[in-house]
């Protein structure tokens, strides 16, 4: 039984197999592979995109899905192993885990780490025990790394670049400012996938504070060996701009602050200059620019930056739609 934790998990054929078939529903949208199949969807956090898209994927392909909040429409649930459970949870993940298996075909899990501890957040281990405990595939609807934005923002990318062949291509993932301290999520995957696609990446960040967890960096630095492309990490927006032809725009918020936010906002606060705006984009090779959304406009990127015809992101948020319907379909066992 595979599971959809993380992009590194899949082989590169895999992925290309996934995004292949992405493309073929996005031209051919309503199917049957789900016919008859279910999926419950258990969201211990806020969603638009990620609901939405699923629900309607499933939906449109024949199947059902089952939308779960724990803490308010669902049980809370405790998920340390041997823990005396005397306080708010009420039932173990051992159980909801192998019950919710017996009724639906896949699991999917959106939960963000807390923010206190980023050794302990690392670890994933609410999708993990889900992972661990479900007999039937489990899908990660953004925990520690968002793998559905992954292919949706590399089909976005293969498309507007008309070719499945990204090697050369000189791509920019930039820290941008926002008021309050963001999970690492989508840096993350954007990091994982532009390497696995064989780009030149450089990792923008304000300071060394906010240079990515070493799993990704380790990660990254795997996939330029295989893919042959090549990354590294500037803090010069200038320099990391010039010639680029791709620019991902991320907030996050720096790991050796986690728990101690009231430390990190005047180094924060001292960057609002990241800001992606005109000024920096001409600086580029007539870039695309993309986010995963929601964006705060004119705070991580300006009015012009986002209504730009070179601005992808509202079609890399279609994609969603497209390639978590081919990873649904994957998983029990009809490609597009």
């Amino acid at each position: 039984m595979k599971h959809f934790l993380n992009t590194q998990d899949w082989s590169r054929a895999e992925l290309d197999t996934l995004l292949a078939s992405a493309a073929e529903f996005k031209r051919q949208p309503v199917g049957a592979q789900l016919r008859g199949k279910s999926i419950a969807l258990v969201f211990f956090n806020p969603s638009l995109r990620t609901r939405t898209s699923f629900e309607l994927g499933a939906f449109q392909l024949g199947g059902h899905a089952v939308v779960l909040a724990p803490g308010k429409d669902a049980w809370p649930i405790e998920f340390a192993p041997g823990a005396v459970m005397d306080g708010e949870a009420e039932e173990h993940i051992a159980e909801v885990a192998r019950v919710l298996a017996r009724y639906v075909d896949l699991i999917a899990v959106r939960a963000f780490p807390r923010f206190r501890d980023w050794t302990e957040d690392r670890e994933d281990t609410v999708l993990r025990a889900f992972a661990r405990h479900s007999t039937v595939p489990v899908i990660n609807l953004e925990t520690i790394t968002h793998p559905c934005q992954e292919l949706a923002h590399a089909l976005a990318l293969q498309e507007h670049f008309g070719t499945t062949d990204l090697r050369g291509k000189k791509y920019v993932l930039t820290w941008t400012y926002h008021p309050r301290p963001l999970n690492t999520a989508v840096a993350n995957s954007a990091l994982t996938i532009a390497t696995r696609l064989g780009m030149d990446v450089t990792l923008l960040c304000p300071t060394p504070e906010y240079i990515l967890d070493e799993r990704y960096l380790g990660w990254a630095r795997d996939n330029v060996v295989e893919s042959g492309g090549s990354f590294r990490v500037s803090h010069d927006i200038a320099e990391a701009y010039r010639g680029a032809d791709v620019v991902y725009a991320k907030s996050w918020g720096a790991i050796p602050y986690f728990g101690r936010w009231e430390e990190e906002k005047p180094v924060r606060d001292a960057h609002r200059h990241f800001i992606v705006d005109e000024a920096k984009m001409a600086l580029t090779n007539d870039a695309v620019f993309s986010h995963c959304l929601p964006l705060r406009r004119n705070v991580k990127a300006t009015d012009a930056v986002m209504d730009s015809p070179r601005c992808i992101a509202i079609d890399e948020a279609e994609n969603r739609l497209h390639v978590q319907k081919a990873v649904m379909a994957a998983l029990v066992g009809q490609q597009a």
